[in-house]
């Protein structure tokens, strides 16, 4: 089978072939937003996609895979009053995922991996996939990376306990695959947004917040802790984590939707 895991460098009878042979279709989702004073708007574009295509060369050689284009825009409201973003609200974004999703099943694909790269969209695809799978004969999955990957991700980080906004991470990963758009002149000496308040730590408590209430400049974290060698570490480290995770026994065992898929007509018919 053809080595490309790209779906907008494959043919049509490429894609039915992989579809065929049982392959695992990624959909990398993302935002177009703020950034803080230092990186550019497309940042979580950046990184999603470069997530989805190094777990998907991760796990080629045990399972056919493919990497739709990012999505790129979601759910980040929280973001607009900086200027630079484009958002969605709830209704189009589940119509966009609700139609990709339909687009793969309806072309024979029966393992999708929504993996997620927006802290924005993040309760909007568990909502998804919660209303999308019981009408589904295929099984839907999703995923956050840096919730994913954790536990890698916390040991390689100096300022910060995991993965924020515009921070040591993110920088981090940014020098390592587009430098070029990096403003190291422009990156905040400190960490930038205070922790939040008690209450929002508790579990099971959730408030709605703009970024600019928590930041003055648009960024959570320290940013001034990123060196590329930090990013290409945690890049490695994300894609070899998410691998293990989707290519482990039973992980895509179909028979866990059937009887859910069977119950009621498909949504997405």
């Amino acid at each position: 089978m053809d080595a490309e895991i790209e779906w907008r460098r494959l043919r049509a009878d490429q894609l039915r072939e992989r579809a065929e042979a049982g392959a695992l279709a990624i959909v990398p989702l993302a935002a177009l937003e703020q950034h803080g004073p230092h990186l550019p708007v497309e940042v979580d574009c950046v990184l999603a996609e470069a997530v989805a295509k190094r777990t998907a060369l991760a796990v080629s050689s045990a399972l056919p895979v493919v990497v739709l284009p990012v999505v790129w825009t979601g759910i980040s409201e929280h973001h607009t009053s900086f200027g630079g973003t484009v958002s969605l609200r709830f209704p189009a974004f589940a119509g966009l995922v609700e139609g990709i999703v339909s687009s793969l099943v309806r072309a024979g694909f029966r393992r999708i991996l929504l993996l997620n790269g927006h802290g924005g969209n993040d309760n909007a695809l568990r909502v998804l996939v919660d209303e999308l799978q019981p009408g589904l004969d295929a099984l839907l999955v999703h995923l956050t990376y840096w919730h994913a990957a954790a536990e890698a991700i916390g040991p390689l980080l100096e300022a910060q306990e995991g993965l924020l906004h515009a921070c040591e991470a993110e920088t981090s990963m940014m020098l390592a695959l587009r430098p070029e758009l990096v403003a190291r002149d422009r990156i905040p000496p400190g960490r930038r947004g205070p922790p939040d308040p008690v209450e929002l730590r508790s579990t099971g408590t959730y408030r709605w917040r703009t970024i600019a209430a928590r930041s003055p400049d648009g960024v959570i974290g320290a940013p001034f802790a990123a060196t590329p060698e930090k990013g290409e570490r945690l890049l490695a480290v994300i894609a070899e984590t998410i691998a293990a995770k989707i290519s482990a026994p039973g992980f895509w065992d179909l028979r866990h939707t059937a009887p859910l898929a069977s119950e009621r007509p498909s949504a997405l018919s």
